[in-house]
């Protein structure tokens, strides 16, 4: 009999879904993070917007733009998170989780078109050489920027990492950025204030740059996911907890993200003899041995193998 018999030992399919107690307690805390960033983010968004406009600011007027494309982030990640809860189907079998990473990307190309209008502001800025206005009252609007852009980030960053959300934790990594690009606009303000007429300009540039830098980092993690890659220190250790169960060796683990589900499939050899009732009992005991080493493994596969006579 070859390796790639399967004996007794017939592959069996995925088991039930394993961490999926608290989904619903997770759900509701992202809509809550999703809500209060919105909330938050409009507002600090808005007053800038205002003052900017009264004030031609172009580092606030940029920070006004970044903190208003939050709101539409926040928003794109809600209704990922809103799509994510429909069940499986038929012709979606896995579920709906990968709506999750859809709107994560839809976040990345959102600060990207964030980025391209601070960027234009600050150049048109830079060449017609005028100066800022209203600095009070641009120095009150970034400070409460950086203040609620700090609270909104903590936040969901919490969340989302509590929660295993790429989308929610994408969103609160574009908050902490634009917490230090509001900082900015007010570096700016302060430095017109001092004297320095271009210094607005050079900070919305400057904010733009910042913009640039966590679009690129967002669009990489979200489509790494995309992409099904998957740390090699998880699969490492679901190989690992899987190679320690008595019975199984020449372990082998592959894994795929579906939004914040990472599905593991794990093929492992058994004695060419053993029962199919053996086998059971060894394939409960893989799955619930790679559920501990990988805490955020929602379904496991395990497909058993026969071992050749030889070895």
């Amino acid at each position: 009999m070859s390796a790639h018999d399967a004996a007794s030992c017939a592959p069996w399919g995925p088991a039930p879904r394993i961490n999926d107690g608290g989904e619903s307690a997770d759900r509701r805390a992202a809509h809550r993070a999703v809500a209060w960033s919105v909330g938050g983010l409009f507002v600090a968004g808005a007053l800038e917007l205002v003052v900017a406009a009264l004030g031609h600011s172009a580092g606030l007027l940029g920070d006004a733009f970044h903190n208003l494309a939050d709101v539409g982030t926040s928003a794109i990640v809600f209704v990922g998170l809103r799509v994510s809860r429909r069940p499986a189907t038929a012709s979606h079998p896995y579920g709906w989780d990968r709506a999750e990473d859809l709107s994560g990307l839809g976040v990345a190309l959102l600060i990207w078109v964030s980025a391209a209008l601070a960027l234009a502001v600050s150049v048109r800025k830079l060449v017609d050489g005028t100066s800022a206005s209203h600095l009070g009252a641009g120095v009150v609007a970034a400070a409460v920027a950086v203040a609620a852009n700090l609270l909104v980030a903590r936040y969901k960053l919490s969340v989302g990492r509590r929660i295993r959300s790429a989308a929610l934790v994408a969103d609160a990594r574009h908050s902490w950025i634009d917490a230090a690009s509001s900082a900015g606009a007010l570096l700016g303000l302060g430095a017109v204030a001092a004297g320095l007429r271009w210094a607005d300009a050079v900070a919305g540039l400057v904010i733009a740059g910042i913009v640039v830098h966590v679009a690129y980092d967002v669009t990489r993690d979200v489509v790494v996911r995309l992409i099904d890659g998957v740390a090699p220190e998880t699969l490492e250790a679901a190989t690992a907890a899987a190679g320690a169960v008595a019975g199984v060796s020449h372990v082998h683990a592959k894994g795929r993200w579906t939004g914040r589900a990472l599905i593991m499939e794990v093929e492992g050899y058994v004695a060419p003899d053993t029962p199919v009732g053996a086998c059971e009992r060894i394939g409960d005991e893989v799955r619930r041995a790679v559920a501990e080493a990988v805490p955020e493994t929602r379904v496991v596969t395990f497909s058993a193998r026969a071992l050749s006579r030889g070895g």
